[in-house]
């Protein structure tokens, strides 16, 4: 199964000599199967590996977690650095436990990626997390791009076992005896990646044994349809905006006549590109527009770090007193 990981990575390009990777370390057996998976590369000095462990402190033994974790690099000699969510200081109040923990996870793995001048952070995502990803993001409603999935790799992100299957994760690490923790949270019907993984998974299974192999084919379709709309989006965008600043300005007129798709996914790359804070929902990008259609509206307020102002041809983003750190 290494081989086919292997060459996975090798098609993809996610690892480079000499390059220094974090790897998000939960002490399941994903995490750990990656941890042995990417030792083989660290022992032959082709890259640099740190276990990276963040402690949410849900549950009150959770520090034994830590201690697994540490005890799995120190007998493969990998590096390892751990954190609490205590020490992480980001006062989080909205949003669900599930994407606090993702928010909390993040800005670790990427405040150690900083301290160590790592190159990638490498996540255990595997062939079945990329399955319950998409059903999640359908049922709660998405456009193209968030049913394309995960990719191999996102800026410094890189997922190594998107197309290896869970089962034969397990049977390795049952097979060389490796052991691994068991999160009791993956039973509790209380999520609903959990439910999605224990009923809806195995019914598609279930209809169709070449499930797993034909989704794996819809994904690729998905990500090249994708990849023609990123090229378009990119090639509008260059077309409406000029430089202000340290910033663009887009001439909006000539925006509002595209269709209403590509002026979305237009200011969302823009909002993007000048690194705005904000959720991308249909309801934030409609008041853009909105505003935009209006002809005596000036300036518009949609986060306290910035503004829209709009002149007569064109309208920029005001960055005046923003806070775009993490």
């Amino acid at each position: 199964m290494n081989k086919d990981i292997k060459t996975f990575i090798k098609n993809n390009q996610l690892i480079k000599d000499r390059e220094t990777i974090v790897l998000g370390l939960s002490g399941g057996p994903d995490s750990i199967f990656l941890l042995h998976l990417l030792a083989e590369y660290y022992k032959k000095g082709t890259i640099k590996l740190i276990g990276a462990h963040l402690d949410h402190q849900w549950r009150t033994d959770s520090g034994k977690d830590t201690e697994f974790c540490k005890e799995s690099c120190n007998e493969l000699n990998v590096p390892f650095v751990s954190a609490t969510a205590a020490s992480l200081n980001l006062n989080l109040k909205k949003g669900s436990k599930e994407e606090q923990g993702r928010i909390m996870r993040r800005y670790f793995l990427e405040t150690v990626a900083y301290e160590h001048k790592a190159q990638l952070i490498a996540l255990a995502h595997h062939a079945q997390d990329q399955q319950e990803t998409f059903f999640i993001r359908l049922i709660r409603g998405t456009t193209l791009s968030g049913l394309t999935g995960m990719r191999p790799q996102y800026g410094a992100y890189i997922r190594p076992l998107l197309e290896t299957n869970k089962s034969d994760i397990l049977k390795y690490l049952d097979d060389h005896k490796i052991a691994y923790l068991t999160d009791p949270t993956n039973v509790s019907d209380e999520y609903l990646r959990n439910r999605i993984r224990k009923r809806v998974m195995p019914a598609l299974q279930e209809c169709d044994s070449r499930f797993d192999q034909n989704f794996t084919r819809t994904m690729y379709n998905l990500q090249a349809s994708e990849q023609v709309l990123e090229q378009l989006t990119l090639g509008t965008f260059q077309q409406l905006a000029s430089k202000k600043n340290d910033g663009y300005q887009l001439t909006y007129k000539t925006l509002l006549q595209l269709h209403p798709y590509l002026q979305k996914r237009i200011l969302m790359f823009w909002m993007i590109v000048e690194r705005v804070i904000f959720t991308p929902t249909d309801t934030f990008l409609d008041e853009i527009i909105r505003f935009l259609l209006q002809p005596t509206s000036k300036a518009h307020t949609l986060h306290q770090t910035w503004k829209l102002v709009k002149t007569k041809d064109t309208c920029y983003i005001d960055h005046t007193d923003s806070d775009t750190s993490l």
